[in-house]
């Protein structure tokens, strides 16, 4: 079967979109994995089908999925793009959208090419937990922002080990039995930070992410006294922006604001 598709970027996370309103497409995790391949296939970071949602507080629905065929509860990044993906393939002329996710229904607002999202509340901050890796002792902290992320700040992104230490403590047993994303954050001045991220379900860095951007934002609030909203530098070059209120030792009305543009469309064979 022929299928159209449409590649975009979030920030450097790129993605593949696919109109499965009518329920004709069906994946399964191999042919997720072919067509994100960057030498076999398109390429992309993941994987989103539009479909009808179930929820009647919901406009649309995804499927999510990463590029090793994997399901993603969440994707910041990913939200972002989708969100202009129903704006443009369904003619969607309002303001804003609701789209329902394996974590409920979130809120996307258009901007022109950036989209603010509203995600849900985030949950399980642990801070600065001492976790045994082969570099020693390192100060992790930790919370879920629709997925699980560990966030540990580093001096020099530059020289950050991503790839190395962002495995280990991907698979770490302090985080079974799913594992974790990790960001290596850098503090570069008030309210201001940089994130490199190794991504689960990539299992690799990716050029941004936007649950870990949020994470990374959240918990430089709690360990570094930063206010809403926070400038946050991705990899691929683009400035992200999170902005919350505090609750006691929740956080409430968490958003973020990035761009989310088209790459190109064609049309591959699944």
């Amino acid at each position: 079967m022929t299928v159209g598709f449409t590649k975009m970027s979030g920030a450097g996370n790129d993605f593949i979109l696919l109109d499965n309103r009518d329920g004709r497409i069906v994946l399964i995790s191999a042919d997720v994995a072919r067509l994100c391949h960057r030498q076999f296939g398109i390429g992309a970071d993941g994987l989103m089908l539009l479909i009808p949602p179930q929820s009647a507080n919901a406009d649309w629905a995804w499927q999510f999925f990463n590029s090793d065929g994997s399901d993603a509860e969440m994707c910041g990044n990913g939200a972002r793009c989708f969100a202009r993906y129903i704006q443009k393939v369904t003619e969607w002329n309002r303001p804003s959208v609701r789209i329902e996710t394996a974590v409920g229904v979130i809120h996307a607002e258009f901007l022109g090419e950036r989209v603010t999202l509203g995600l849900t509340p985030p949950n399980g901050l642990r801070l600065e937990e001492e976790v045994a890796t082969k570099q020693g002792e390192l100060k992790v902290s930790s919370l879920n922002t629709g997925v699980p992320h560990a966030v540990v700040f580093v001096s020099d992104a530059d020289q950050a080990m991503v790839q190395s230490l962002g495995a280990e403590i991907r698979w770490h047993s302090h985080f079974k039995p799913r594992g974790t994303n990790v960001n290596f954050v850098q503090v570069l001045g008030p309210d201001h930070i940089r994130v490199r991220t190794y991504e689960r379900g990539v299992e690799g860095e990716t050029l941004a992410c936007g649950t870990g951007v949020t994470a990374s934002a959240l918990v430089s609030s709690r360990l570094h006294g930063f206010k809403s909203p926070i400038r946050v530098q991705v990899q691929g070059g683009d400035e992200l922006a999170v902005s919350f209120q505090e609750e006691g030792i929740l956080f409430s009305k968490v958003h973020l604001n990035g761009p989310a543009t088209f790459v190109f469309e064609g049309q591959i064979e699944i």
